[in-house]
């Protein structure tokens, strides 16, 4: 049995019921009540026609101040389907007019099944009561090998990550990705983000020119704060647009000042691959090898830079939201 967990309705109002969305405009007072006691009366209800299980109260979602190119959000408090244990096994776009819709497990590589699945965890009161995905060496994959290619070949791109950092693996040293869409072979072209072993954020695009881990071509945007694992932070990076020289640009709960900046050289013809959220890739001959631990509540993907005043709001709108102080 499936569940889709998401918190886009009316608050419940009884502990436990499921949900199921209609269309309010479309029905008289009379069928809302017939319909709402209804529901309330089913115990499950599949995930196949997008019904919710909560088990307390609702919120509503957040509004946010900019919209214009944002084409991914991947919000844990609304489009998470999880089995009975909690394992999330998909999550939903909440941008509705971009053509990848939903991020999901993947099995293939992995020698245990299922092992992948990360896990949906509920009310927590350091996010001011929201829910955040767990993950252990796990990811969430969108199969959609070409809608993200545009980010590094001329368009930039601006992302937010609501994040708390856990204790890293340190497979490969310093390679802890939460997000990437690198691609599967050649010289790995793609953008990505992650931690070193002791947890400074670091982001970083690739343009297929030269194969190195980190190099003129592939450079890494290194942070020298440590995050402190009890902490949640807004992650925030930065690509100008243009087919030049551009910067790259990471911050920290402070949109107006980057903790540090990086030229990057635009390759045109770079070809990236599949997003993933918890790595940096479709990682099949070593699934969870470089990727990170710990949680996160909230991605934004913007298919454009963002300016200084736009990224401000936005950063204050998801530090209030979450409860995240500077």
């Amino acid at each position: 049995m499936q569940y889709l967990y998401q918190t886009d309705t009316a608050p419940a109002k009884r502990r436990g019921c499921p949900i199921k969305s209609v269309n309010s405009s479309s029905m008289s007072s009379l069928l809302k009540k017939i319909c709402s006691r209804l529901l309330t009366a089913m115990l499950f209800v599949p995930a196949a026609v997008y019904a919710g299980y909560l088990d307390g109260w609702t919120v509503q979602p957040d509004s946010l101040p900019v919209n214009k190119g944002l084409i991914l959000d991947l919000d844990a408090d609304r489009g998470v389907v999880h089995n009975p244990d909690m394992r999330v096994e998909k999550w939903m776009n909440q941008v509705k007019t971009f053509p990848v819709q939903v991020f999901e497990k993947t099995d293939e590589g992995r020698p245990v099944k299922d092992s992948g699945m990360p896990a949906l965890k509920r009310n927590i009161p350091q996010l001011n009561g929201h829910n955040a995905i767990v993950f252990k060496q796990q990811e969430l994959l969108a199969r959609d090998e070409d809608a993200f290619d545009h980010l590094i070949t001329g368009s930039g791109y601006t992302w937010f990550c609501v994040l708390k950092a856990g204790t890293q693996p340190g497979e490969l040293k310093d390679v802890n990705s939460f997000f990437g869409n690198l691609r599967n072979g050649g010289n790995y072209e793609g953008f990505w983000g992650g931690l070193t072993d002791d947890n400074r954020v670091w982001m970083g695009s690739r343009n297929g020119i030269t194969f190195g881990r980190w190099d003129h071509n592939n450079p890494r945007v290194l942070s020298e704060q440590r995050l402190n694992q009890e902490d949640y932070y807004v992650l925030m990076g930065r690509m100008e647009a243009g087919t030049g020289k551009v910067m790259l640009s990471l911050y920290i709960n402070d949109a107006r000042n980057p903790v540090t900046t990086h030229p990057y050289p635009v390759n045109p013809a770079a070809d990236a691959s599949k997003l993933a959220i918890g790595q940096e890739r479709d990682a099949v001959e070593h699934p969870g090898v470089e990727s990170f631990v710990g949680e996160i509540a909230r991605f934004l993907l913007f298919e454009r830079p963002l300016n200084t005043e736009e990224m401000e709001q936005t950063a204050e709108k998801l530090m209030q939201y979450y409860g995240i102080r500077r």
